[in-house]
């Protein structure tokens, strides 16, 4: 089994990074999905990464065309839309990888194209900043993906085969639900506080911050364990050190969307974990104030 053709959806500061190599291996065999006005647009202006503009092959929806893998990365909010914009590359054998953060696009793309169709799977440690058509990252970072059942089937190994051409760093786990559920633990957790703190990652270093982040993860770990995975304490201190040795002026995604006034991804961070803890009956009240401090900071900025 070989990958030979591709689709992309969402070419941001996530897309483009793992785009750039992709289009470099399979050429005109990527078709990065878009609708007919952003394909104007970047057809004209392009998209840059790292100063060097791209030439990816654009398509809309209706000239998408049957592909073996479909890989979107575009931000919660415009799920719903990607799910119908990439109908036409969805074939019988197609397989479809989300490297949205949270752990709900999954769920969803299953119910729009069949379980059988996703793999879990996330990008960890790509660092990169969005602006406009420019794209800058100091850190491609690695995939990790999986078989939901962690499965070592002939299309993951097509897929190790794929990102080894490519060039992109990658992982299959021995559990991809823990691995999806450790990098949940971080966007929920220091998203969450960088954003309404303004802090980089070298406000991590701080007391209170970590006070902050041990409150917060708490309640995720909690919630993690009621739905059957082996998330620990232990796991979130790593991951205040892992933030303590980031480049103390680099940001989180969901800063960077603050910053430059686009909706943050909070309702699928704090919010999920809210909604989660209220079917297990577990208090969550650090998280349930941290998602309405952010909608109101989201809601009292357009006045």
């Amino acid at each position: 089994m070989e990958i030979q053709n591709l689709a992309m959806i969402g070419m941001g500061a996530v897309g483009a990074v793992v785009g750039i190599r992709l289009q470099k291996l399979l050429g005109k065999n990527m078709q990065c999905i878009v609708d007919a006005e952003r394909k104007v647009r970047y057809e004209r202006d392009g998209i840059f990464v790292n100063g060097k503009k791209t030439d990816f092959t654009w398509v809309t929806p209706e000239e998408a065309r049957p592909a073996d893998l479909v890989i979107i990365a575009t931000k919660n909010a415009q799920l719903p839309q990607a799910i119908q914009n990439m109908s036409r590359a969805v074939g019988k054998d197609t397989m479809i990888l989300s490297l949205l953060n949270g752990i709900q696009s999954e769920r969803d793309l299953a119910a729009a194209y069949g379980d059988e169709k996703v793999l879990p799977a996330f990008v960890l440690s790509l660092n990169s900043i969005h602006e406009g058509n420019k794209i800058e990252y100091t850190d491609a970072g690695r995939l990790i993906f999986g078989e939901s059942d962690n499965r070592k089937t002939e299309r993951v190994q097509a897929l190790c085969d794929l990102f080894s051409r490519a060039g992109i760093a990658y992982v299959n786990p021995e559990d991809i639900q823990l691995e999806q559920w450790k990098k949940y633990l971080i966007n929920v957790t220091f998203n969450t506080l960088s954003a309404l703190c303004r802090s980089p990652y070298g406000g991590f270093k701080y007391p209170v911050m970590q006070e902050l982040a041990r409150q917060t993860g708490a309640e995720v770990i909690a919630v993690a364990n009621a739905e059957g995975i082996a998330l620990t304490s232990q796991h979130l201190e790593d991951d205040l050190a892992m933030m303590c040795r980031h480049d103390p002026h680099g940001k989180t995604s969901m800063l960077q969307d603050m910053e430059a006034r686009r909706k943050s991804e909070n309702p699928w961070f704090c919010g999920t974990i809210v909604q989660l803890a209220k079917k297990h009956h577990i208090p969550t009240p650090t998280c349930a104030l941290l998602e309405k401090l952010l909608a109101g900071t989201e809601a009292v900025r357009e006045i």
